[in-house]
């Protein structure tokens, strides 16, 4: 049997019900001095790095700020990049990608 099909409003309400469930199942980080320190850092130098590359040009400077203001905004997400990847992530802007080879014979 197939399930009875929801009018719009029906859907709305089950999908705030379902929000508000979320949003009282949700755990408090508690995050240590040293990860607090560390995401500080972090924030400065993504901020000092976007602020650097407001008059830089080319077609990587928008990919690399936009991948910045990405790691901005999704701070508060479980999954942070490594301290390797970051440091990239900073440089994006400033460093243009390597030129293509053609190899034509």
């Amino acid at each position: 049997m197939a399930a009875k099909k929801l009018t719009p409003l029906q859907e709305s309400e089950a999908r705030r019900q379902a929000a508000e469930q979320a949003k009282g199942n949700k755990k408090a980080v508690t995050r240590t001095d040293e990860e607090k320190a560390t995401r500080k850092e972090r924030v400065e130098k993504a901020k000092d790095a976007l602020a650097r590359s407001v008059g830089v040009k080319g077609d990587h400077v928008v990919a690399g700020r936009k991948a910045l203001k990405n790691f901005l905004r999704d701070l508060n997400e479980p999954n942070q990049p490594d301290d390797a990847r970051f440091e990239a992530l900073i440089e994006a802007p400033f460093k243009a990608p390597p030129k293509k080879k053609n190899d034509r014979y």
